[in-house]
């Protein structure tokens, strides 16, 4: 143990909270603005109970949302190993440079070896996909070559499945999950999971929130396995953070810029659209953006381009939950969870919001 006295928020333990499975949420509303909505007021350390479908009277005329807009990828690949039969799952991570492998991180029955096929079944159950290990990527992943033509994308679409948290029945996706887990204004495919506070707009919200003088902007940051990692070390300063690909159009740049000009608020729709505008102001001033990130915001972060956050109930002990309390103060965010809990919000990916303003 470190002999000297930690500083508030040093330590991960400072970001664990007991979460009951029940309020784990398994399955999302059929409302999208339905779901409750937590509003935190940074100012008074108020706490006001509302719903999704209050924001357009909750945000003020000449506020900005931003939000991301990432496509969710069916990289959830289920098979067996040619040779034995036994069972085999992996995960699409991202085809390489020159296009032609995949990265997928994989479990299975055994060791299979590099030269080894797998054969991967259709959720739908019609046809197969014959993937060839060819070797080690980065981190343990495998390189596979498809035996499909087109790009992996378009492959996906044939043969993946909805990649699930684990923590939503198990990661065994259903076909409605396909619409579900994707957000109104997912564009750009690129996630392995869906940037979950964008899940609870409608058109209609997005057109309520534009009749009230409310503008949209958007940024990109696709969503990787790093995000429901939990920080394994002491000291979440030793946390080695994941690195995800984003980007900041200019056009979002000048939104912003005209935005504040104004006096209106710049409210990141989700942590992964605040990760990508404080990743393109890094420099002191909001500028174009495109490459990998691995911002760490931390207790002590100077925001420079986001005022409020509109984000779900995150799992203890991760890098999503000391994103928050650098943003509301840690002893804010901890009275907004116990709130949360005791009136029996529904947690993580469809799950409940919290609007810190």
């Amino acid at each position: 143990m470190p002999t000297a006295d930690p500083t508030p928020g040093e330590w991960t333990a400072d970001y664990d909270y007991g979460l009951p499975d029940e309020l784990i949420a398994q399955e999302p509303l059929a409302d999208r603005t339905a779901a409750r909505l937590l509003v935190v007021n940074r100012a008074t350390g108020a706490l006001d109970h509302r719903h999704v479908r209050d924001l357009p009277a909750i945000l003020r005329p000449g506020d900005l949302v931003v939000v991301n807009e990432t496509k969710v990828v069916p990289a959830r690949l289920v098979g067996r190993r040619a040779r034995t039969g036994g069972k085999w799952e992996g995960l699409f991570l991202r085809a390489t440079r020159a296009g032609d492998a995949w990265e997928i991180v994989a479990r299975s029955r055994g060791r299979p070896a590099p030269g080894e096929r797998v054969v991967v079944d259709a959720a739908d159950g019609a046809g197969t996909l014959t993937l060839e290990l060819v070797g080690r990527g980065a981190g343990g992943a495998w390189l596979v070559r498809a035996d499909a033509p087109g790009t992996a994308f378009d492959i996906l679409e044939r043969f993946g499945r909805v990649p699930l948290p684990g923590y939503i029945r198990h990661g065994e996706a259903v076909a409605a999950d396909r619409d579900r887990y994707q957000t109104v204004f997912a564009r750009t495919a690129g996630s392995a999971a869906a940037p979950t506070a964008g899940l609870h707009f409608t058109p209609g919200l997005l057109a309520a929130l534009a009749a009230r003088g409310i503008g949209r902007a958007a940024v990109t940051l696709h969503v990787g396995l790093g995000t429901f990692r939990p920080i394994a070390t002491e000291r979440i300063a030793d946390h080695p953070m994941h690195a995800e690909w984003c980007a900041c159009p200019a056009e979002t740049v000048a939104a912003v810029a005209a935005t504040r000009a104004a006096g209106g608020r710049v409210v990141a729709i989700g942590t992964t659209a605040l990760r990508t505008l404080e990743t393109a102001a890094r420099g002191g001033t909001l500028a174009p953006w495109e490459g990998a990130t691995e911002l760490y915001v931390t207790p002590g972060y100077r925001f420079r381009a986001v005022d409020c956050l509109l984000t779900n109930f995150h799992l203890p002990r991760t890098t999503l939950m000391v994103l928050v309390a650098a943003l509301a103060g840690r002893d804010l965010v901890r009275r907004a969870y116990e709130a949360a809990l005791a009136e029996r919000y529904r947690f993580l990916s469809y799950g409940d919001a919290m609007l810190i303003e």
